[in-house]
């Protein structure tokens, strides 16, 4: 669910689920927790979102001097919607393999996990443990470590799993 901040005339941004003012730095920090945020005209409900983000990117470029090159500048300037439309294919292709990427090291691991003993991936994430090797077995010390191990790559897959499920709902929302 989109966290929604109204935006009033004054300028100032208004929580709604919070019940409070926030800043344009405690936005940028709930955007890097991953919550969504819709920023709303609190008069007309005009979408100021876009406008908002902007306006983040704008003031942590002023704060650490010369991140994006002066002629990069003014060319996003000279070529005004031509520069929008290349942008939006541009980011629109980079998560498509990014998304990509992803799935192929998913796969990757997933061979990886096998070979290595630790079973299939799928095996945690449905809540089957997956079966010990005999290594593993004739060596009690090294089963905790086993498990442990199996543990982390678990609370991985599904961290994994839920950016992928983030960035194909960013992504079906850029469309």
């Amino acid at each position: 669910m989109a966290y929604v901040i109204k935006r009033y005339s004054n300028r100032k941004l208004y929580d709604t689920q919070e019940s409070r003012y926030v800043t344009l730095e405690e936005i940028e920090e709930m955007i890097r927790a991953g919550r969504e945020i819709t920023v709303v005209d609190a008069a007309s409900g005009e979408d100021l979102t876009s406008v908002t983000l902007t306006q983040i990117i704008l003031e942590n470029e002023r704060n650490h001097r010369a991140n994006l090159p002066s002629a990069f500048l003014h060319q996003l300037i000279k070529h005004g919607e031509a520069w929008q439309e290349f942008v939006q294919r541009t980011m629109r292709s980079s998560l498509e393999g990014f998304v990509s990427s992803q799935r192929d090291m998913e796969r990757v691991f997933r061979e990886w996990s096998s070979r290595s003993g630790w079973g299939p991936v799928t095996g945690a994430a449905t809540g089957a443990a997956p079966a010990a090797s005999d290594a593993t077995k004739r060596d009690g010390g090294t089963e905790a470590e086993a498990e442990k191990l199996r543990e982390e790559v678990s609370a991985l897959r599904d961290r994994l799993r839920s950016l992928e499920e983030r960035l194909q709902k960013r992504k079906a929302d850029a469309k």
